[in-house]
């Protein structure tokens, strides 16, 4: 296994925020085109929201959104054992 630099795991780690802040925007950009007037919060309730379920263009964004936070999720565990 290749050993990576706190710099690597650092840049590794911002990268991911990234990626997760650009796909939340594009979420709610997508959520406020179905129901216009939502807030980041109210995406985290989507079922409270039966247009936002009833959208499958919608639930695959999500959905990546939510893969995203668990690689990060994992990688920051992985960065603490390796600490």
């Amino acid at each position: 296994m290749v050993a990576f630099t706190r710099d690597t795991l650092a840049a590794v780690d911002k990268l991911m925020l990234e990626l997760i802040e650009l796909q939340h925007r594009k979420v709610l950009e997508l959520a406020n085109k179905i129901h216009p007037g939502l807030s980041s919060e109210d995406i985290r309730n989507p079922h409270d929201f039966p247009d936002l379920i009833a959208d499958s263009g919608w639930n695959f964004e999500d959905g990546i959104l939510s893969g995203l936070k668990s690689a990060h999720i994992a990688l920051r565990a992985k960065i603490a054992e390796s600490l």
